[in-house]
């Protein structure tokens, strides 16, 4: 049986902190999840807060090269551990989500805490660090704007995608986008959660926006209208010929392993080099697997329903 998940990865990544323009950066680390970084007059907006404390503060060190702002806020594009367990490691008292993004976390916060640390241990070092669910402290439904002196960001609920809660950063003077999980490069997207039919769409509604640079989830950052684009090509390649597999494999009454072997051998020439392509493989056909079957809502993955999936798909 292969590795569950990601428990093999466990190289250290190399570190990159782009600056996309006046106070704005990027922090990517080769395939692991980024953070977004605004300096604002008051304090510093920070974009997904990594998976705990530890490695908060890492993003911090590299805010701290370029001013000495405390951050101050906190925006979490969705709800995955990796994404938000690390807020307890800023100074930051205020914490901003969608509405649907505490929702998920009120949920099925736990069980993905617990599933998450246990497919990924290298990006929960330092786990003994976090104290618990991170909470918002603002929720908004839709969009809101932060005005950050003269310079708006504005916080959109950008549609069902990764998650359904999915959210964006995007300062439209500056044309530069945050775009959370909605948009990868050179990774593979995770779809455990994912809503597969609206994800299209949700690509729409970002490549209207005319984002100019971009922070994909993961991946480096993308500073071309034209990476831009390529960006969203290829996750919107990656998504769709997925489903399209999956949901011909449903219609013919095959059996999830049956499809998850097709979809494996079908997608390996194209995506198979790109970051955590193995991790995401199975649950990502196992979360298509429900939504062609009408299963709308994903079910919550706890660390149990992780490993007897992996035995059944990898076995």
């Amino acid at each position: 049986m292969a590795g569950f998940a990601s428990t093999t990865d466990l190289a250290d990544k190399q570190v990159s902190f782009d600056e996309l323009g006046p106070g704005l950066y990027a922090y990517t680390a080769e395939g692991d999840p980024n953070s977004g970084v605004i300096v604002g007059p008051d304090g510093v907006t920070v974009v997904d807060a990594q998976a705990t404390p530890a490695l908060a503060a890492e993003v911090q060190s590299r805010i701290a090269a370029v001013t000495d702002r405390p951050v101050n806020r906190i925006v979490l594009s969705h709800y995955h551990a990796v994404r938000v367990l690390g807020a307890s490691g800023y100074p930051a008292q205020e914490i901003v989500c969608s509405d649907i993004t505490r929702e998920l976390i009120a949920e099925r916060g736990q069980a993905d805490m617990d599933s998450e640390i246990g497919r990924f241990p290298r990006l929960f070092r330092g786990r003994e660090g976090i104290p618990g669910l991170t909470w918002p402290t603002l929720t908004f439904h839709g969009r809101m704007s932060l005005w950050l002196g003269e310079r708006e960001a504005q916080i959109i609920h950008i549609g069902r995608a990764h998650t359904m809660g999915d959210t964006v950063v995007w300062l439209p003077k500056e044309k530069v986008l945050f775009a959370g999980d909605t948009v990868e490069f050179g990774a593979a997207p995770y779809c455990g959660d994912a809503h597969f039919t609206d994800w299209p769409e949700t690509l729409r509604r970002l490549r209207e926006l005319g984002a100019e640079k971009m922070v994909p989830g993961r991946g480096r950052a993308l500073l071309s209208k034209a990476e831009v684009e390529e960006g969203l090509a290829g996750t919107e390649a990656f998504t769709s010929t997925l489903f399209g597999i999956v949901k011909d494999g449903v219609a013919q009454g095959r059996g999830l392993r049956d499809i998850y072997r097709k979809a494996m051998d079908a997608m390996q020439p194209r995506f198979g080099s790109w970051a955590i392509f193995q991790h995401c493989m199975p649950f990502n056909v196992s979360r298509a697997f429900d939504e062609a079957q009408g299963i709308d809502r994903p079910r919550i993955w706890t660390a149990e329903r992780d490993q007897e999936m992996w035995r059944v798909l990898e076995g």
